[in-house]
């Protein structure tokens, strides 16, 4: 290479690592310039950190000293309630040990007195028994003969009055829930027979009836098992029979053979027949019409036509089917009043006498009877007992049987509801006049309201007040005892002293 190429080559490189240098020194002018900046932001953000730090602990500290403050004030004022309590309970304590003190100086007091109560007993016992020539046993006795004499006419006369508070009471409250259930319900009263009456149009009829020798009528009478009794009175036959609905199939009958004119033995037993589904439907119509009426659902068919047969009896002139839809409302009434079982009451009420129904077929008592059938259907045992128990001979143990034994005397005693004849209501009378004058010490009795009150006046004399209650409970289960009654008979007992002057 030529010097001076190599020359050049020389300086090119010299200025080539000049200029590096250059580029180098600046570099690290900058980077000591960032590296500056760098240090002074983070002694900067350093510095915010200290007094941020500074601040916190300053407050936190600050925060302690002031818990402490609260803390001691609090423990300060503890302190204080302790020391009250204590200085309390100190005088407390002063107070309970003079209190001791006191009571000690009482029970010191009245020992003194006890001895001194003592010895004058004793010298009033001696003082007693020397007067009245008793020991203390003797005269314990009689104080207490006495006594217990007292006590007896004391507590006598407050059982009298408050039996008869109670007795009041009870009348009253029952009064009112029987009048406002009798004000609700009011119903038609019938008097029923037992025959059944035919009018004619006209009287040549009779002689068909009866037939040629008789033919037609035996024939009828076969067929029904009823009575025929065509006589003298105009335009009438009269149907007599001990079977209800034997006499309503009967009649059915007749006013069907009347209407068609044609009577003869073969239609006879045709026409009976469709009397007899006629009736079959009116009985069944019936009991569902009285169950709907008093708003009872759930009835067996089977005891539904016991129920509307009973619209064919009777019991004493009073239709039975109207005495037991009676009844039903009655019962539903009294028992929404107090609060017992409203379907229990209607429900037993309407079915009670279903089983004089039955009385001509089976033997027994109509309200047992009127129980087997239910039992038998499936009606619930507390409906059961309820028509079970609605006669005295069967106890009621629910208050839903009393309520049916209740109502079924109002529907029986109601003026009117049953005709009973005139001989044998002067005969019950009698009778309840010479249960009351069977006792001793009465001086008149009577009989009065129809038999539900029995009036006693007896000799004052001889029956004292007290004697006059007991007299009236045994006048009154004597009458339980040997009568039968509908309803109840309330037995008054009055004695009467009287004291007569002359002013002259």
């Amino acid at each position: 290479m030529e010097p001076i190429g190599l020359l050049l080559a020389v300086i090119a490189a010299g200025a080539g690592f000049g200029a590096s240098q250059v580029v180098t020194r600046r570099k690290i002018g900058t980077a000591a310039n960032e590296a500056e900046k760098q240090l002074a932001k983070a002694n900067k953000e350093a510095a915010a950190i200290t007094r941020k730090a500074e601040e916190e602990a300053a407050r936190k500290a600050e925060d302690a000293r002031k818990a402490d403050q609260q803390l001691r004030k609090e423990l300060k004022d503890k302190e204080s309630r302790i020391i009250d309590r204590e200085t309390t309970l100190d005088k407390k304590l002063d107070e309970l040990d003079k209190r001791s003190e006191k009571l000690r100086y009482n029970e010191d007091e009245v020992e003194s007195l006890k001895n001194e109560i003592r010895e004058l007993r004793v010298k009033q016992q001696e003082k007693l028994e020397k007067v009245a020539k008793l020991t203390k046993k003797e005269a314990a006795d009689k104080l207490m003969q006495m006594t217990e004499r007292d006590i007896k006419n004391d507590l006598a006369g407050l059982i009298a009055k408050l039996q008869n508070d109670a007795k009041d009471l009870a009348e009253e409250t029952a009064g009112m829930i029987i009048v406002s259930a009798m004000e609700r319900m009011a119903s038609d009263v019938t008097a029923e027979r037992t025959v059944t009456a035919v009018k004619l149009e006209d009287e040549e009829m009779k002689g068909r009836i009866i037939g040629k020798e008789g033919r037609n009528i035996q024939a009828l009478q076969r067929a029904t098992g009823v009575d025929i009794l065509v006589d003298d009175t105009p335009g009438m036959i009269i149907l007599s029979s001990f079977d209800p609905i034997r006499r309503e199939v009967a009649r059915v009958a007749l006013e069907m053979l009347l209407k068609d004119g044609r009577v003869h033995p073969g239609r006879i037993e045709e026409v009976v027949e469709k009397a007899q589904k006629h009736v079959h439907k009116e009985v069944i119509r019936a009991g569902e019409d009285a169950a709907r009426e008093v708003g009872v659902v759930g009835i067996p068919r089977e005891l539904l036509q016991l129920l509307g047969e009973l619209k064919y009896r009777t019991s004493f002139g009073q239709n039975v089917l109207k005495h037991s839809t009676e009844m039903a409302h009655m019962a539903g009434i009294i028992a929404e009043q107090i609060g017992a079982d409203v379907r229990v009451c209607k429900y037993a009420a309407l079915l009670h006498d279903m089983g004089k129904a039955l009385t001509h077929k089976i033997e027994g008592k109509h309200h047992h009877i009127s129980a087997e059938m239910a039992r038998k259907y499936g009606v619930p045992d507390d409906i059961v007992h309820a028509i079970e128990a609605h006669h005295d001979d069967i106890e009621a143990t629910t208050v839903e049987a009393l309520v049916i034994r209740v109502v079924d005397a109002i529907s029986a005693a109601r003026p009117g509801a049953r005709n009973i004849s005139a001989e044998n209501f002067a005969e019950r009378m009698r009778e309840l006049e010479n249960v009351a004058t069977s006792f001793s010490g009465i001086d008149k009795a009577y009989a009065i309201s129809a038999g539900r009150e029995i009036r006693i006046i007896v000799q004052p004399n001889t029956v004292d007040d007290l004697s006059a209650i007991k007299l009236a409970r045994d006048i009154a289960t004597k009458i339980e005892s040997t009568m039968q009654y509908p309803g109840t008979i309330k037995v008054n007992v009055i004695r009467e002293t009287r004291a007569i002057e002359f002013a002259k």
